[in-house]
């Protein structure tokens, strides 16, 4: 195969690459860049509005081909690097770069305070390499601000919008092995040293082409992303996918959403947006911000694709939104449920296109012994639980006993294993735990190896239903509760309260395990804490029939989340257990003072 700018150029016309299918994603952007040139790939919003840099495939394609021989230069070729840039497409040029170095990128997002140094600074350690790949006003603020902590001063800085673009005619030919690892990504996990998932090349590939089979995915496609790049998520749709299906994206900062979440929407109207992502909260605040602002001037009608991720996807956050922006015209056939982990490079299973997303309604006193027994939705103690779509084409989904390792019947929950081509690598420099969560094997079975999640759901009739995180269960009197039920019920008992503001798990107490809840509280909150936290223990009572042990105001985004928004239930637990919340006021279920810690 021919590739880069020798190569001859056929403008528009994509109907030889309709097809074309590539192993690597060096492949992906040489093949682009000879046979779609001046194809723009991605374009860069401004404060999420206005147009500002632009990349064509070739523009891109010489970038990075100037930045891997920089990188090679400076000895980091086949090594490892920290990817460290503020929002914008620099960081695109960055992390293709590092593909064409054979470099394996490590994205973080750029650190604000004390424990996004932190984290910083362990992840370097992790990788082996002091290196961290950055713009120059990303090195220039963390230095101002973080410069004179700990071992700050010890990395090395490698601005990668100050290399020479001249360097480009140095860079050789050449193309990675499938198998070769193109980025490590590193887990949101709350606790120890943090985890890089490998990811390969091939990993990428075949995920986008799962992505490309399940959604009909096109080169014809618009995609719009606030999604931090950092992130699986924004990675894969923002990034990965424009470089191996052609499809043109808009990107925006993430800040640029949570500020205004309106302009996620406006994007997409004004572009004729076709495919874009979020978790459950990205569509409760754009909910909140139809029913204060109305949806006047929006035409949402090319949205064919609204992806939710979450762990679960909640079906009052999907309906609200449908419902909100109806007359915007979104299709309540454009929501897509998906479930995913970046240990599986993203997606495991998915809504696919063309199809309205299932809900089943559950026996919520069955599921809470760990069986998922339809009833109907007006059934007394029904509870729904979203489907999440069939396993992808190549993969194979598996609920399993996480204590056991024995298959579970459809309508039994269980652990979900995942086995199949978007699996990643294992953890970097992780022997042990890779082969604990990457090589796991069902009992009395010869099929393996499998992933395991770490995430509970059920199968029904071939298609996946996620329920929530095993670790993260609440088992209360022998009833399986799950926290995010109990979070969703503590959002909607008081309408100032927004979505992602509780935080619940359970504490040992006289020998048995009991519920606390921390509730983060903010200036729309007009109820005195007394008031506050016996309504939220009333709530919690009425519609789980279990009374929490304790009830934790804190202060407005004091609870500790991933960078993708979801809560971090045991480094909650922990800052909880050691006294270092930020606390408003702290009440019994009686709404008396409680005593904190177990």
């Amino acid at each position: 195969m021919t590739y880069g700018s020798d190569a001859p150029p056929v403008g528009e016309d994509t109907d030889e690459l309709r097809d074309f299918a590539p192993d690597t994603l060096v492949e992906a952007l040489r093949t682009r860049s000879g046979k779609q040139p001046d194809r723009v790939a991605y374009t860069f919003l401004h404060n999420g509005e206005t147009i500002g840099e632009e990349l064509t495939y070739q523009q891109l394609d010489a970038a990075a081909r100037a930045r891997a021989v920089a990188l090679e230069d400076a000895g980091l070729g086949g090594r490892n690097a920290v990817l460290l840039h503020a929002p914008g497409l620099e960081f695109v040029k960055a992390f293709a770069g590092c593909l064409y170095a054979g470099t394996a990128g490590a994205p973080l997002q750029v650190p604000h305070n004390a424990a996004g140094v932190e984290r910083l600074l362990r992840v370097v350690e992790d990788t082996g390499s002091p290196v961290v790949l950055t713009d120059t006003g990303t090195r220039d603020d963390i230095l101002a601000q973080f410069g004179g902590t700990p071992g700050v001063a010890e990395l090395t800085w490698f601005t990668t919008d100050t290399v020479d673009p001249a360097a480009a005619e140095r860079w050789t030919e050449t193309e990675p092995d499938p198998e070769h690892t193109a980025l490590l990504q590193y887990t949101s996990g709350s606790t120890g040293r943090p985890k890089g998932v490998m990811v390969s090349h091939r990993n990428f590939c075949v995920q986008a082409a799962e992505n490309q089979e399940v959604w009909h995915v096109s080169d014809d496609d618009i995609g719009v992303s606030w999604l931090p790049t950092f992130h699986d998520m924004g990675l894969m749709y923002g990034v990965v996918m424009p470089l191996w299906r052609g499809m043109r994206v808009y990107l925006m900062a993430p800040q640029a959403f949570v500020r205004r979440p309106r302009r996620w929407l406006e994007a997409i109207s004004r572009h004729r947006g076709t495919l874009s992502a979020g978790p459950n909260f990205a569509y409760d605040m754009c909910s909140r911000v139809a029913e204060a602002e109305g949806t006047e001037g929006l035409d949402l009608s090319s949205w064919r694709m609204a992806v939710c991720g979450a762990e679960p996807v909640r079906m009052p956050s999907m309906e609200r939104f449908a419902a909100a922006y109806a007359a915007a015209g979104f299709a309540h056939r454009a929501l897509a449920p998906g479930y995913g982990l970046a240990e599986n490079t993203l997606k495991v299973s998915a809504t696919p296109a063309d199809q309205d997303y299932r809900t089943l309604w559950v026996s919520g006193t069955a599921l809470a012994a760990g069986r998922a027994e339809p009833v109907t939705a007006d059934t007394d103690g029904a509870v729904p639980v979203v489907c999440n779509g069939p396993h992808q084409t190549g993969t194979t989904v598996r609920v399993v006993d996480p204590v056991t390792r024995r298959a579970r019947p459809d309508g039994e929950v269980g652990e979900i294993w995942v086995q199949g081509g978007s699996v990643a690598k294992g953890y970097w420099r992780r022997p042990a735990e890779t082969r604990e969560t990457f090589r796991a094997r069902i009992a009395d079975e010869e099929s393996g190896p499998f992933l395991r999640t770490g995430d509970l759901g059920f199968l029904h009739e071939g298609e996946l239903y996620p329920t929530g995180r095993w670790k993260d269960l609440i088992i209360v009197d022998g009833r399986n509760l799950y926290p995010q039920d109990i979070e969703l019920t503590v959002e909607k008992c008081h309408p100032a309260l927004h979505p992602a503001c509780a935080a619940a798990f359970p504490v040992e107490r006289d020998g048995r395990e009991q519920l606390v809840v921390l509730v983060e509280t903010g200036p729309g909150v007009t109820a005195s804490g007394d008031d506050l936290a016996a309504r939220v223990a009333t709530a919690v009572g009425q519609h789980h029939e279990v009374l929490p042990a304790e009830v934790v105001l804190v202060r407005r985004r004091s609870l500790l989340k991933t960078t993708s928004g979801k809560i971090q239930r045991r480094a909650c637990k922990q800052s909880y257990l050691d006294g270092t919340l930020q606390y408003a006021a702290q009440h019994g279920p009686d709404g008396k003072d409680g005593a904190r810690g177990a």
